[in-house]
């Protein structure tokens, strides 16, 4: 017989004793256990002892932690942790210097137990280790292990960071900018600086005051890539917590400092490879630098600012050489209005209309002044390429730009904070100095060259920016290391072959369990199960016939069954043969109202079918077999002609009272429905009118109708 759940078997160890094995009962006070283990060792004031794991992190068992003790766990008796905080505490305090480098050691272990942690704290103990490093006398591993104990007491946040004083902040900021420093001793300063600028919005003040940003880049030039890792992390505090109007200024800054390359090149380029926690940090500096966008994102852009409208004449100047303008007013308003419109705009007369919503705002003007001055040839190429062809299979720039800007600001979160724990970043985005812009640029080219390989017409402008958007995040998903990179990337994932990975992916079983497909199917299972409801209620109110069993299960007649329209009442009645057709409510007699129904049992649980003999004799009618049960203590049994209509009417009367339609008709309705919902979709993606090419699919209908041969 198994011991009962409130029982633990485990081993207590105790240095030079032998082990006690006990059954620990959990619902006895832990103090009891405790005094009844030290007499098991004569050991006195039972008080002064606590319980702890042998193994691991060796953490104190408290009340409220005990639960998670299972069987077959070593403990191990110990004194309690007030009195060992107690003895640290004056230990550290000594002359001795080894005594106190064993204390600080101890110390530096200990600290990580919250129950440890709280004792410590209430006998003032933080505030001795910060007297001791603002006194500068303790060095190497002595200083190491009282940095270690102070971040892992702190992190248990019971005391306030705000409580820290300036002249530790100082001393600790001195060891960060010191040009020849222990490795240890920097890295826990480095990770004690971060914490006060992500914990306290006064202590970031004061930490930006005392640490330059250039010597926290040179601790990313070191081979130590857990200096480059709390080096970084510093980094991304400071810039998380600083206020926008020095967010700028101090991207300028890194900039000039030449953070990106460094990192390139003795990072992500090093000779190691990166952890899990260096991705993390690069991944946070990624997603803060794209951050940097956001004002401008929603940023609407004022038709009534001219220097705002002169930039887009300055893309108007630039694809068509406006030195050639006309002196007339109206002639001039003319032209522009054509210009506008091969340049793609959707308001040809005012395109700084194209610019208020937000977002992507002025982002997206911004991003096609970058394109048209810097790769000019490029530029030109695409408006001039676009407004030579004919009108219904021009790409049109200007919109095209707007929605790819938005499209990008989406893909790579810009205006979000950073994920906890997520580790995707870049390296490409590391590689230059504008590389949003860049990546723009590159990313338009795509969307030109996608809009000519699909024969696209205005009418297929969100279906290729769908297609656009798969091509841009499967090539993001291959972590090109460059922009070089990504273009060949892109270039291997042209239209033709989307299509071919979009067949191949719904040809693949396993695939349909990638999360875009189980998202869709997530989103389409509602839309179906209701639509397989509505088809078993119509089914019901259609009606069925029955054979009707007598006492010895002979067939003696039939009778019919229907639900009434408005699904409020079940009619049924007898008939003398099987009916051809509808049979009309009123030639059944009999009925029972929906709220009165309790329930429905299948099978062996129908009272129809308790007799053993009928289980033995007629496997099949038990498995057509269900009932209604109703109010008084009443019964409707059925027994259906076949498995379909056992299925639509065990699953009608679930939807009628609202529960699960659970039969395997059902199971495969649903899937059947889903994968056709499904296909239909991802076809539609691919329809765009190519001349000469089979009619395109409809249009996803918005129901089904579907019936099935009753015969």
């Amino acid at each position: 017989m198994p011991p009962p759940a409130d029982i633990v078997k485990v081993a207590i160890e105790w240095p030079g004793a032998n082990a006690q094995l006990i059954e620990m009962d959990q619902k006895r006070p832990l103090s009891s256990i405790i005094r009844e283990v030290c007499d098991g060792w004569s050991l006195s004031g039972s008080e002064q002892f606590a319980l702890r794991y042998a193994d691991g992190p060796q953490l104190y068992i408290t009340e409220q932690s005990r639960g998670e003790i299972k069987n077959g766990t070593i403990l191990r008796l110990a004194i309690s942790p007030a009195r060992a905080a107690r003895q640290l505490l004056e230990r550290i305090q000594s002359h001795g210097i080894d005594a106190r480098l064993e204390a600080l050691k101890e110390l530096a272990k200990l600290s990580a137990d919250p129950t440890f942690a709280a004792e410590f704290i209430n006998m003032e103990g933080i505030g001795t280790l910060a007297r001791l490093v603002e006194s500068g006398t303790h060095f190497g591993e002595m200083l190491a292990f009282t940095l270690t104990a102070f971040l892992e007491l702190m992190d248990h946040g019971i005391v306030s960071w705000d409580l820290i004083s300036l002249s530790f902040i100082k001393q600790i900021a001195g060891y960060v900018n010191q040009p020849m420093v222990d490795v240890s001793i920097l890295q826990r300063s480095l990770a004690i600086l971060e914490s006060m600028v992500l914990n306290s919005h006064s202590l970031y003040h004061r930490v930006a005051q005392e640490i330059t940003v250039g010597q926290l880049i040179g601790h990313l030039q070191v081979s130590n890539q857990e200096i480059q890792t709390y080096a970084i992390a510093l980094i991304n505090a400071l810039f998380l917590k600083a206020p926008e109007d020095r967010r700028q200024e101090m991207a300028s800054t890194l900039a000039q400092k030449h953070l990106r390359s460094i990192i390139l090149n003795h990072v992500i380029r090093g000779n190691r490879p990166i952890k899990a926690e260096m991705a993390h940090q690069l991944y946070v500096l990624q997603v803060l630098t794209f951050n940097l966008l956001e004002e401008r994102m929603m940023t609407k852009m004022d038709p009534n600012d001219q220097a705002q409208r002169d930039i887009i004449f300055e893309l108007r100047r630039i694809a068509f050489d406006g030195e050639n303008d006309p002196t007339g007013t109206e002639k001039r308003k003319a032209m522009y209005t054509k210009d506008y419109k091969m340049l793609g705009f959707t308001n040809h007369v005012n395109p700084a209309m194209d610019f208020t919503q937000t977002p992507p705002g002025m982002l997206a003007l911004d991003n096609m002044l970058y394109l048209a001055k810097v790769h000019q040839d490029t530029y030109i190429r695409i408006v001039l390429e676009n407004s030579s062809r004919e009108d219904k299979h021009e790409c049109p720039f200007g919109r095209c730009a707007i929605e790819l800007t938005r499209m990008l600001c989406e893909i790579l979160q810009v205006g979000e904070l950073p994920n906890e724990g997520c580790n995707d970043y870049h390296p490409m985005f590391f590689t230059h100095d504008r590389a949003w812009e860049e990546f723009f640029c590159v990313c338009i080219q795509l969307l030109n060259k996608t809009w000519k390989e699909m024969r696209a017409t205005a009418e297929d402008f969100n279906k290729v920016m769908q297609v656009v958007r798969e091509q841009i995040t499967r090539a993001l998903a291959m972590k090109p290391a460059s922009l070089d990179q990504l273009k060949n990337k892109l270039r291997g994932l042209n239209y033709s072959e989307i299509l071919r990975l979009r067949q191949s992916e719904r040809m693949s079983q396993d695939d349909f369990q990638s999360p875009p497909i189980i998202e869709l199917r997530e989103r389409i299972q509602p839309e179906i199960l209701e639509l397989i409801k509505q088809q078993r209620l119509n089914r019901l109110c259609d009606g069925s016939c029955f054979r009707k069993l007598g006492n010895r299960r002979r067939q003696e007649k039939f009778w019919f069954c229907r639900l009434s329209l408005n699904h409020k009442v079940l009619h049924y009645g007898d008939l003398d043969e099987s009916p051809q057709g509808e049979v009309p409510f009123e030639l059944l007699s009999d009925k029972i109202p929906v709220s009165d129904i309790k329930s429905v049992v299948t099978g062996k649980d129908c009272p129809h079918m308790k007799e053993k003999s009928a289980l033995k004799q007629n496997k099949e009618v038990l498995e057509l077999a269900f009932s209604v049960l109703y109010d008084p203590d009443e019964t409707l049994n059925f027994v259906a002609p076949n498995k379909y209509e056992y299925c639509i009417w065990t699953d009608g009367l679930c939807a009628l009272l609202g529960r699960e339609m659970g039969s395997d008709l059902t199971r495969s309705d649903l899937d059947t429905l889903i994968s056709m919902e499904m296909k239909l979709r991802l076809l539609d993606l691919e329809n765009i009118t190519i001349p000469e090419a089979p009619p395109p699919v409809p249009k996803e209908p918005s129901s089904y109708n579907f019936t099935y041969n009753y015969s």
